[in-house]
């Protein structure tokens, strides 16, 4: 029971955090800037996930990463202040809301190419064989991304130096703008693995007990020499694709069934079912909006970040 009420604070956590940058993306206040993609309802894949990964370990998020940054232990000021441009940011204010990366955290960045950051996580966990380190990598992609040709050859070069590499694919049902049935012959993701000599899994991206069963079985198995693992999260995102979507491909009654089914409204739930204190419940989503309510003050109570700076860690 303590583990689940854990889970339902660390996902509020996220949800609350997402929320804060919504308004203050579209508010009145405008602090956030840019384009910018929120995981709202894909809060149990990071929380699952990220319970699994050591100090050494790489992650490595696509663009919709504020809760993977979160859940890897980034503090919420520092990634609001980011994506407001503050000079308290991650990154000083440089990254925004797609760009930022926090090494000291074991999280290696967010990535605006749809598939980049996969073979990007092969190259961290091909150098961790030979620095000493013996990371594994962990990369999350969407499922339109695993049809890029970056993501076949950064999964069949996995398999074939037998890489420590764990492929998380946030299945949100929705690439971009498009179904993803409607671009695959197998809408079983999972099911590519066996064709790149990898282990694969579908699982319930909902649940974070079920993540992070199935991101410790991958790693154990990286960790042993077995190579990587395809891990296909079944999800779905209540928001639109970015901020300013207008959504007008939703089928009708899609949303209201995706809230039945969403990790926290679910959880919360089970929890009841099960006897937990109500209070218990509710202290889980009170606890994470009164730090992200203090996390966004003091992140906006910064100072911007100087565009003199702009130049400074830019390498050619």
């Amino acid at each position: 029971m303590r583990r689940r009420l854990a889970d339902l604070h660390a996902m509020w956590r996220i949800r609350a955090l997402e929320e804060k940058v919504r308004e203050l993306r579209i508010g009145a206040e405008a602090a956030v800037v840019g384009s910018v993609h929120l995981s709202i309802g894909q809060e149990a894949g990071p929380v699952g996930a990220c319970a699994e990964l050591g100090p050494d370990d790489a992650l490595f998020a696509t663009y919709r990463g504020h809760g993977w940054a979160l859940a890897r232990g980034v503090p919420a000021e520092a990634i609001i202040a980011e994506c407001a441009g503050r000079a308290t940011g991650i990154n000083g204010g440089r990254g925004g809301s797609a760009y930022f990366t926090a090494p000291e955290y074991g999280f290696y960045g967010e990535n605006s190419i749809v598939g980049a950051g996969l073979p990007i996580a092969v190259g961290a966990a091909l150098a961790g064989r030979f620095d000493g380190t013996g990371r594994v990598a962990v990369t999350v992609c969407g499922d339109g991304a695993l049809n890029q040709g970056a993501s076949h050859e950064a999964l069949n070069m996995a398999a074939a130096f037998r890489l420590p590499v764990v492929f998380v694919c946030e299945n949100n049902e929705w690439s971009e703008l498009t179904p993803i049935e409607e671009m695959v012959g197998e809408p079983e993701l999972w099911r590519r693995a066996a064709g790149y000599g990898m282990a694969g899994e579908r699982v319930d991206g909902n649940d974070p007990a079920a993540v992070r069963a199935a991101v410790r079985d991958a790693a154990a198995r990286a960790r042993a020499g077995e190579g990587p693992t395809l891990l296909e999260l079944m999800t779905q995102r209540l928001v639109g694709h970015y901020i300013g979507d207008a959504e007008q491909y939703r089928r009708p009654g899609e949303l209201d069934r995706a809230r039945e089914r969403e990790p926290i409204a679910r959880l919360g739930r089970e929890l009841a079912e099960a006897g937990a204190d109500p209070a218990a419940i509710e202290d889980a989503r009170t606890r994470a909006e009164e730090e992200i309510e203090r996390a966004a003050a003091a992140a906006l109570a910064a100072p911007p970040a100087d565009p003199e700076t702009a130049k400074d860690h830019v390498y050619a």
